[in-house]
């Protein structure tokens, strides 16, 4: 059954299209060859070339020709756009000739038509190709960029370049090619005083980033790209305080990260984002041990709707796991999570729950009927004043329900079950920060589940730019309004991370080795004052801080502290085979006294009482601290330890 008209079209134009280029350029070399090696026999007599050894060219030629349109062909020098020529295309045309020069001399030699040859052509005639073929394509090249005639030297908005190192460079040829047509590089600045002076591309490099104010006033540039789309945070933050003295609009290059997930294209210019004043060096994620993981593997995500748990399907649909089930009680986001992956990644199959973690008879049959081999579990609540008022919730969530998901994967039989955590869980002085220790300390010490063959990990990370109800959406809200922007005290900090960065993290965890039965930590470098990261993005939306935005401080909330921690004084650390991660080494080894802790517990919340049950988070997390922490009384010795989660 022929197809449509209109549809064979849109499918045979492009192919035949292709075969004709090609049979072209194959033309272009059949007739250029013998122009070459004529070149050489001019160039070896002066242009005068003795009519005798014209005969001798003729009958040569015969061999030459077919002999050096195979290495080319060979070569796939047919294949390469012209317009488009780089040093792979030289090298591989510097291969095809010095081949069929090769087997020239040997056919010559083979069929004795050497006598009277003069030698010196087969060098002449190897140069002369290599200038014609090599010559032809960069002329081509210049041509299509402009640079023969110069008609391209007035297009697009003047623009300089801070950076002159490799995306400087991958951005300046995207220009000359015409790719980025709205931009024409004027000037370049760099750190590196040594490369003052230089030329990339013929664009020069004037300055240090220091001069950038002056740099940008002389050459009349109305745009400035960030090309250091890595640099570390101070030098991030002194390159955007510098465009901003400009007053002129500035933009940076996506980093490589962003190119590979698919985030940015390559030569796509966006806007700096905050993100970017609070960079590190990325974690380098090994994909071997990550791929080896997950792929074949059913992987159940818990919280698979959420911030974390839907970036997490996304990073591991791309390991082509057998199955994806994500588990979420939000139906909206869970149904357009659903959505994205199955557009994304049509070879994966999806399953998407609508499931409550308490409801332990429902958590039994999705266990019983999907076998997920591996659990990522990111269920929780995690909005720090809003546990406060809802102790109860946050307990059976965060505590209880992590214990049920626990205890199913143990029951049937899960290789990896790997607990997404909180640095506010490092001496909790909140509801949320408490419970999320305790959901540590029985994934890791609840002795049914060390007795079970399941691989139990807690990954524990700090803030995460950009999730749902953290910092940065509610300042670009607040922003939209008009403001102010409420920050809670002047000197609060926090720790931050991407949401990519966490699940990296994340994966990463489930793949070593060092983190079997532990919690993993990334060294998140230095934390961020708030009030800075109010200003900033205040800033970058073109405003003065405290003229034309204000910024009002409301005072810490219920359960806030001023500073986050990242591990506790009952806690040590070891480094693992990834620089910036670390094993945070706890003792979780006494079962009983958990057991006891945990049936006060749920003793406290079938009772209701919001007192007692703070004196009972409190008794199961010893270092929480003022204002969660009660003085408790003493424990009582013995308790008939129960299954909790029933």
């Amino acid at each position: 059954m022929s197809a449509p008209a209109g549809q064979e079209g849109v499918s045979l134009r492009p192919t035949t299209w292709m075969r004709a280029r090609r049979v072209l350029v194959v033309v272009v070399h059949l007739l250029l060859i013998p122009v070459a090696y004529a070149a050489a026999w001019g160039l070896r007599f002066d242009f005068s070339i003795p009519q005798h050894f014209w005969a001798l060219y003729s009958a040569t030629l015969v061999y030459l020709l077919p002999l050096r349109m195979a290495s080319f062909l060979l070569f796939g020098l047919h294949r390469g756009w012209w317009r488009h020529a780089g040093l792979t295309d030289l090298v591989s045309l510097v291969k095809a000739v010095s081949l069929s020069s090769a087997l020239f001399l040997s056919a010559l030699y083979l069929l004795e038509e050497l006598a009277g040859f003069p030698r010196s052509i087969l060098f002449l005639d190897w140069g002369m190709a290599v200038l014609v073929f090599g010559g032809g394509r960069f002329a081509v090249r210049s041509f299509r960029e402009g640079r023969v005639f110069g008609w391209r030297a007035e297009q697009g908005t003047p623009t300089v370049i801070i950076g002159a190192g490799e995306a400087a460079e991958r951005l300046i040829r995207q220009c000359r090619r015409g790719e980025e047509r709205d931009l024409r590089p004027v000037a370049l600045v760099d750190d590196d005083i040594t490369k003052v002076g230089m030329h990339l591309h013929g664009v020069p490099i004037v300055a240090t980033t220091a001069d950038l104010n002056r740099v940008v006033r002389r050459a009349g540039a109305k745009l400035i790209v960030i090309a250091i789309p890595s640099a570390a945070r101070s030098d991030m933050q002194r390159m955007v305080q510098l465009c901003m003295e400009t007053e002129v609009d500035f933009k940076i290059v996506p980093s490589w990260r962003e190119l590979m997930e698919g985030r940015a294209k390559q030569g796509q210019l966006r806007n700096v984002k905050i993100e970017d004043l609070l960079g590190r060096q990325p974690v380098e994620l090994d994909l071997g041990p990550v791929r080896r993981d997950l792929q074949g593997k059913v992987v159940l995500i818990t919280g698979g709707a959420g911030s974390i748990g839907s970036e997490l399907a996304r990073q591991v649909a791309s390991f082509g796991p057998k199955r994806l089930i994500l588990l979420d009680q939000a139906e909206s986001p869970l149904y357009f999570i659903g959505l994205e992956l199955a557009q994304a990644h049509r070879a994966t199959p999806l399953v998407s729950l609508v499931a409550d973690i308490n409801d332990v008879a429902r958590l039994e049959r999705i266990f019983a009927e999907n076998r997920p081999d591996y659990v990522f579990h990111a269920a929780a609540y995690k909005h720090v004043p809003l546990m406060e008022e809802n102790a109860v919730e946050a307990v059976r969530t965060n505590v209880l329900g992590t214990l049920q998901v626990a205890e199913c994967a143990a029951q049937y039989g899960v290789d990896k079950f790997v607990m997404i955590s909180t640095d506010k869980a490092v001496n909790p002085s909140s509801v949320m920060g408490a419970t999320k220790r305790i959901a540590e300390r029985v994934v890791l010490g609840w002795p049914s589940l060390l007795r079970s063959r399941t691989d139990f990990r807690v990954v524990r990370f700090g803030n995460v730019l950009g999730s749902d109800g953290s910092v940065i959406p509610l300042f670009e809200r607040q922003l939209a309004a008009g403001g102010p922007l409420t920050v809670t005290h002047p000197e609060v900090t926090r720790y931050f991370m991407t949401i990519p960065e966490a699940v990296q993290l994340v994966m990463q965890a489930g793949a070593l080795r060092e983190t079997a039965g532990h919690i993993a930590m990334l060294e998140m470098g230095e934390p961020v004052r708030i009030t800075d990261l109010a200003e900033n993005l205040i800033r970058l939306s073109g405003l003065e801080p405290y003229r034309d935005v204000q910024i009002v401080f409301s005072g810490l909330r219920p359960g806030e502290k001023l500073h986050e921690e990242l591990m506790s004084e009952f806690e040590a650390t070891m480094p693992t085979a990834v620089e910036k991660i670390r094993v945070i080494r706890t003792d979780e080894t006494d079962g009983g006294r958990l057991q006891v802790g945990l049936d006060r517990l749920l003793a406290s919340l079938a009772v209701g009482d919001a007192r007692d049950l703070r004196l009972s988070i409190c008794a199961l997390v010893p270092e929480c601290v003022v204002p969660l922490r009660i003085e408790a009384p003493q424990e009582p010795a013995e308790a008939s330890p129960r299954r909790a989660a029933r």
